[in-house]
């Protein structure tokens, strides 16, 4: 068996439209396609990142949250690749999102920073 790659991350959002405005107009992913879903009312949205990876953003009715703090078992975080962290970090600014204070990976010598998703999800920008 072979894995050639990631295809997709899937979240489920507490409020789609809030959460579409942020993974479209701050994150800057591109729709695909968007989809409401009758049976189960739910919408699904596909986003592409550049280099052909997507997130597929769903909504539910009432979701119950995901713990995030303390850290619990699972999946911990999505990091995206950035080609400029400082640059990143501004536009979130701009966008009224906070990030944590630049980091070092002590292992890779690259810069990092966590931020959260609009339902307090961890995000992380990985300097390329």
């Amino acid at each position: 068996m072979r894995i050639d790659g990631l295809h997709h991350v899937a979240i489920i959002a507490s409020d789609y439209a809030r959460s579409k405005q942020f993974y479209v107009e701050v994150l800057g992913l591109r729709v695909i396609a968007e989809h409401y879903r009758a049976e189960r009312d739910s919408w699904k949205l596909d986003l592409a990142l550049p280099d052909g990876t997507q997130v597929e953003l769903f909504s539910f009715p009432s979701p119950p949250p995901r713990v995030s703090r303390p850290e619990a078992c699972g999946l911990r975080h999505l990091a995206l690749r950035v080609a400029d962290l400082d640059a990143a970090v501004a536009h979130l600014s701009t966008h009224g999102v906070a990030s944590e204070p630049v980091r070092v990976d002590e292992y890779t010598g690259r810069r990092f920073t966590f931020f959260a998703d609009p339902d307090d999800l961890p995000l992380e920008f990985y300097e390329q």
